[in-house]
């Protein structure tokens, strides 16, 4: 993805999980090396409730090995199966962290969908200012792969350029 996302000058948020951070800390810092974004999706990936503790835990250890990992201090999360209410989000929201969501869904999660679903997902649902959602980790993601050409040439014969979070956040203030 990130070789395609460089060919096409293209830049992306990526919300990292701890765990998957820890196992590629060469990926992050090409990332942040390469002018990516890079925000905090917990530790482990939980959806369910958790107490106080165990969401610091899960944001706090995140942040702090993507800090060590790429220098970077991130202040945007991303709660896992965009769950609002598990004690996660609210947490994030008390260390002054941004809750991002997705506009978008290229539905790139769906174990029996094709390629080219993706991409008219992205190209038919696509609005000014979107965020669209699309996973890189978390298993086989040669599909995403596939589609993420197309859907990058689709969105740019739109008339639409790409921006990371940050950026996003910047122009809606």
């Amino acid at each position: 993805m990130l070789d395609i996302l460089k060919q096409n000058d293209v830049k992306a948020t990526f919300f990292w999980v701890g765990q998957a951070l820890q196992a590629n800390p060469d990926l992050a810092k090409r990332e942040v090396a390469e002018g990516h974004a890079i925000g905090n999706h917990t530790w482990h990936h939980w959806y369910r409730r958790m107490d106080e503790a165990t969401a610091k835990s899960e944001i706090d250890r995140t942040a702090d090995l993507i800090y060590k990992t790429t220098g970077v201090k991130t202040s945007l999360f991303r709660p896992p199966g965009g769950f609002l209410n598990n004690g996660l989000a609210a947490y994030a929201k008390s260390q002054k962290h941004a809750v991002i969501m997705w506009s978008l869904t290229s539905a790139d999660t769906d174990p029996h969908a094709k390629p080219q679903a993706f991409v008219n997902n992205v190209l038919k649902g696509a609005k000014p200012g979107f965020i669209v959602l699309m996973h890189d980790g978390g298993g086989d993601r040669h599909r995403t792969v596939e589609a993420l050409p197309q859907i990058i040439n689709g969105l740019k014969q739109q008339g639409y350029r790409f921006v990371t979070i940050p950026e996003l956040l910047k122009m809606a203030q």
